[in-house]
């Protein structure tokens, strides 16, 4: 098995960890690893919408817009050589 370090961790961070893996009767360690195999691996990740699927809801929830297009393009192809 692996290990890592995490320096710089935030204080505050640390404590909630702390006061939780102390709230499930687990070692910070042990807690740690569990947070990661369930933020990695838990459906959250893996059935998360992508991020077209997002600015989709998002823009529903406004009621959608209409995109006024110009009939001519201001864009021009390169000119050959």
């Amino acid at each position: 098995m692996a290990s890592i370090t995490i320096r710089n961790l935030d204080d505050k961070l640390k404590h909630a960890l702390r006061r939780q893996a102390a709230a499930n009767d687990r070692s910070m360690e042990e807690e740690a690893r569990i947070l990661l195999r369930q933020g990695l691996t838990g459906p959250a990740v893996t059935e998360r919408p992508g991020l077209a699927a997002e600015i989709r809801g998002l823009v529903a929830e406004y009621g959608g817009f209409e995109l006024a297009l110009p009939d001519d393009p201001p864009y021009l192809p390169p000119a050959l050589e």
